[in-house]
């Protein structure tokens, strides 16, 4: 019953995602917590970088994906953390006045293909799928450091600090519940994570479909 439970939660938090995303989706460049404030304090740091990778659905949809696909390859644990210490380097990027090209297209992109990558989780090679992950990392931070230009050393660390904790509770939670769910019924677990695939694959192809648009 409670593998049940578990997997009932991790796919309705994930269509829920989705359908929230569709309805609400934005560009990534467009999240900011202070409404175009840079933070000013320790405080306001640490509440912009918790709050950036959940008001962006496309950050958070990412972030749930790397933690599905870290259940169902090797050492997957390897996936979120490649990402979360990608996105460091990408912030410090944006605040080194480096520029990428294409950031929203290549994090919406990014949406896409991870959603893709859980939904047909056989034969993925962990290496590469650890190695897309810290890519995707660098263009995803880059889109969080816009938050903080302009900011002091202090509300800056602060909310490197903020957003790392963050995401890494998330993809690692729901590496956790999805690991346990396979675990307790392989079946069941597997068919849970590839219609979570599903439900992050919606959001890449609203953001995508919104950009083109």
């Amino acid at each position: 019953m409670n593998h049940r439970l578990s997997s009932r939660r991790i796919l309705s938090g994930a269509v829920f995602a989705g359908l929230v995303s569709l309805c609400l989706a934005k560009p990534a460049l467009a999240h900011h917590p202070f409404g175009g404030s840079a933070p000013k304090n320790i405080f306001e740091g640490i509440l912009s970088g918790a709050g950036h990778p959940v008001i962006g659905f496309d950050h958070l949809a990412f972030v749930v994906a790397a933690g599905l696909l870290a259940a169902v390859i090797s050492r997957g644990w390897r996936v979120p953390a490649a990402f979360v210490v990608a996105t460091l380097f990408g912030t410090g990027v944006h605040l080194a006045e480096i520029n990428l090209p294409m950031i929203e297209i290549v994090i919406s992109v990014s949406v896409l293909l991870f959603g893709a990558l859980a939904v047909m989780r056989d034969r993925l090679n962990p290496m590469v799928v650890v190695l897309l992950s810290a890519l995707a990392g660098v263009f995803h931070g880059y889109a969080y450091g816009e938050a903080v230009v302009g900011a002091e050393p202090t509300p800056i660390v602060a909310y490197l600090i903020g957003f790392a904790g963050v995401q890494s509770a998330i993809a690692y939670t729901t590496y956790l519940l999805s690991k346990r769910a396979i675990s307790t019924n392989q079946t069941s677990g597997l068919v849970s994570v590839r219609h979570a695939g599903f439900a992050v694959l919606g959001v890449g192809i609203a953001f995508v479909g919104g950009l083109l648009a």
